[in-house]
């Protein structure tokens, strides 16, 4: 299935505002902000006004406190709650990026759910594994406050995009080995699984006009940047599609887009799962990439991405 022309069109709007290269954090991040307001959230559907947002700085012990923004839909009552991951590489993103905040606020509504969003330190001033020892304890202070967030700390989700796909599943391993409670489900989002580059898709990349060598290049600049040593990329929750046992982790949704190079992270994910015994379901969107999900203004697919997002959530 070929790329449809408003994701080409929207690729194209992105390489003029990045069509320098950004050689320094301050300058990825003000090209991913302008991206963000100019490309991404103006073909996204507004957000729904009825949730309730709340601020929380959560203590980290041994490193720099985490910020989490909560959203509670309207009606006081219980609900499961979702903590949640931003992508940007591991060095970009914020939780006041439109379309971040946008999403958040749309997935607390349509899906009933808590969502507790991190916002996770960020590379190559805060390295590995710095985000990971932040959302496992985000995930304590969840379970420790679910009461005054109206969240049921029994139906517990965590879950995220590219690069916050791959903290959600390293914060699961992790609280699995730390002998946390079970969790209800993980939701993994073109997730980058495997920074050692040996899952990526090449078909995708030369779809993409990527050349395979320069977009394994690619990988090793984002993953210098947030492991500093590139060996660290070998250890489980760095790389948890490399872990030796995946036994014991809560069932797994997995969206994966036909033209993104991390494609086959996901899908060796979802098997080795299941090889270990836990339920994992794999969705692969075609004529999708990385970030087309969020257009849910322009794309019906973008909108039935969400859907189904919403309807796993909901399930909790």
């Amino acid at each position: 299935m070929a790329i449809d022309q408003i994701i080409k069109q929207a690729h194209r709007d992105a390489r003029k505002i990045a069509g320098k290269t950004a050689r320094t954090p301050s300058a990825w991040r003000e090209q991913a902000l302008r991206v963000d307001r100019e490309v991404t959230a103006p073909r996204m559907a507004p957000a729904p006004e009825a949730v309730v947002v709340r601020q929380a700085q959560i203590d980290v012990p041994g490193r720099s406190p985490v910020e989490a923004r909560v959203y509670i839909p309207s009606g006081q009552r219980r609900r499961a709650a979702f903590l949640s991951f931003f992508g940007g590489a591991f060095k970009q993103g914020r939780l006041d990026f439109p379309s971040i905040d946008i999403s958040n606020r749309t997935r607390a509504h349509e899906a009933d759910v808590v969502v507790v969003a991190v916002e996770y330190a960020l590379a190559p001033e805060h390295r590995y594994p710095e985000a990971v020892e932040q959302g496992q304890a985000a995930l304590e202070w969840l379970r420790a406050n679910a009461d005054s967030v109206m969240a049921d700390p029994d139906r517990l989700a965590l879950g995220g995009q590219s690069s916050g796909g791959g903290i959600a599943a390293a914060v699961a391993l992790l609280d699995r080995d730390r002998g946390g409670p079970p969790l209800q489900l993980q939701l993994l989002e073109v997730p980058a699984l495997d920074l050692t580059g040996g899952h990526l898709a090449r078909k995708a990349a030369w779809q993409l006009g990527i050349p395979p060598v320069l977009m394994a290049r690619g990988l090793k600049a984002v993953a210098r940047d947030y492991l500093g040593d590139p060996a660290l990329a070998r250890q489980p929750y760095a790389s948890p599609l490399l872990a030796e046992d995946l036994s014991g982790l809560p069932a797994a949704h997995i969206f994966t887009a036909e033209f993104d190079v991390f494609r086959g992270d996901g899908k060796a994910y979802a098997q080795r799962l299941e090889d270990a015994g836990v339920p994992a379901t794999l969705h692969e969107f075609a004529g999708q990439t990385h970030d087309s999900a969020f257009y849910t203004a322009v794309l019906p697919a973008a909108r039935q991405w969400q859907a189904e997002v919403w309807a796993a959530l909901r399930a909790l």
